[in-house]
């Protein structure tokens, strides 16, 4: 009897081990499956969001190319008239009106122009003063891929505009972006103003959207500079927030 119970109860743990294990196949299939969604989630959002400022880029260029033949015939008709004076400060102010539209950052690689332009864009847009500097390998090595670059400057100008978008006088709104070669490493860095000190837990960030949590961009943003055993900083003074990141090369 003995020996029977000693053999039902071997078969009972070795069940219990079995389900244990089935049940930690399914969980982390589960989960799997529901950071999958919310990774797919997260990319059609930010599909959708680059769509929109393709068409706002768009709807720019497109007003300034019918613009384009006014100013034109304006000019011809100061020159018709001998008004030079006129036309002098007509071009004068044109001059200024260019240079405040024209946002347009040439960092040397094509993809890292196409996010960091359209983000400007959008800044400007929402009344945001920004100012960058951008230098970028025109083909970046193997070990660094370019999506990884535009995954993280999209996140950051992404989080820098929404915090200025919490400040109400548009003219306390800024943001500044740097990126260059040192040392061998790619180094980016983005300041911008803020209305509230940021959250925290510990030395962790939290992101507003999900209170208590580390913002999914974030996160993405730690990942891949985790995967490249890159460096990473946060820190944040009164009325600006900063984020360095350097990644090897």
């Amino acid at each position: 009897m003995a020996q029977g119970t000693s053999v039902i109860w071997i078969f009972a743990v070795i069940a219990a081990v079995v389900l244990l294990a089935v049940a930690a196949v399914i969980f982390h299939y589960a989960v799997g499956a529901l950071a999958d969604r919310r990774t797919l989630r997260y990319q059609r959002e930010l599909l959708q969001k680059h769509c929109e400022e393709v068409q706002n880029m768009y709807r720019q260029t497109r007003g300034w190319r019918h613009d384009y033949h006014n100013h034109i015939q304006t000019m011809k008709a100061h020159l018709a008239m001998g008004r030079l004076k006129e036309l002098e400060a007509y071009l004068n102010e044109l001059d200024q009106d260019l240079t405040a539209v024209d946002t347009v950052i040439k960092t040397g690689n094509v993809m890292v122009d196409a996010i960091l332009n359209s983000k400007i864009s959008v800044a400007a847009s929402k009344g945001i003063a920004v100012e960058a500097k951008a230098l970028v390998p025109e083909k970046l090595d193997t070990a660094l891929s370019e999506v990884d670059v535009c995954l993280i400057v999209g996140n950051l100008m992404d989080n820098a505009i929404e915090a200025c978008m919490k400040i109400r006088q548009e003219g306390q709104r800024f943001i500044r972006v740097y990126m260059d070669i040192l040392k061998g490493q790619l180094y980016i860095y983005v300041i911008n103003a803020i209305g509230e000190n940021p959250k925290k837990a510990d030395s962790v960030y939290l992101s507003d959207k999900n209170t208590g949590s580390h913002g999914f961009g974030l996160m993405r943003i730690d990942k891949v500079v985790e995967k490249y055993h890159g460096y990473l900083d946060r820190q944040h003074e009164e009325g600006v927030f900063a984020t360095e990141i350097m990644l090897p090369l």
